[in-house]
């Protein structure tokens, strides 16, 4: 295992560019710039903003991710980070297999311990509610903050992410959560 960014090619929608927003009765709709992507719309939806962060800013205490390849030594090699804001404590706390890395795994948790700097990388020490893993963060990872969005997030040209989306008979998709980048952040 390398650690090499490998994504599955599966049916989500990554990043593609908003061509137009409107709102209606409290529901967001968004339609993609490619013309494979049909409408997600997302009834009473969280909006979550994706900015650039960096390794800096996780101390202590703060809840985190980080999609990531296991290592022959049990640790986790980090192929990107996310950072939480303290109203998102707890999103999909755990460790699980992360399908959109392929033999990917999904780590949230709260940091424990000061950050070590290695050779290869920083290596963070993440507790959750079943154990903890060891997390080795290279220099080039992608580190990202999330922050609670708005409507206004939602802009032509803005990149977004929906990591799950129900297909409608009307060939629509419905979501409840919608990742944002914002200052020119795509998130992943």
């Amino acid at each position: 295992m390398d650690g090499v960014r490998r994504r599955r090619p599966f049916r989500r929608f990554r990043a593609p560019e908003i061509s137009r927003v409107w709102f209606i009765t409290g529901i967001a709709a968004c339609c993609a710039r490619t013309p494979s992507t049909d409408l997600v719309r997302a009834q009473v939806a969280v909006i979550v903003a994706v900015v650039k962060a960096t390794l800096a800013e996780i101390k202590e205490g703060t809840f985190l991710g980080s999609a990531a390849i296991p290592q022959a030594d049990g640790s986790q090699k980090a192929d990107e980070m996310h950072i939480f804001p303290e109203q998102m404590r707890g999103t999909g706390e755990g460790h699980r297999p992360y399908p959109q890395v392929v033999d990917g795994t999904m780590t949230n948790g709260t940091a424990s311990g000061a950050t070590v700097a290695g050779i290869d990388g920083s290596i963070i020490t993440v507790k959750y509610k079943d154990g903890e893993k060891k997390i080795i963060v290279p220099p080039n990872v992608p580190v990202v903050r999330y922050e609670i969005g708005g409507k206004s997030d939602l802009g032509v040209g803005a990149h977004f992410t929906v990591l799950a989306a129900t297909k409608k008979p009307d060939g629509t998709f419905e979501t409840s959560r919608i990742n944002v980048g914002r200052d020119g952040v795509v998130p992943q």
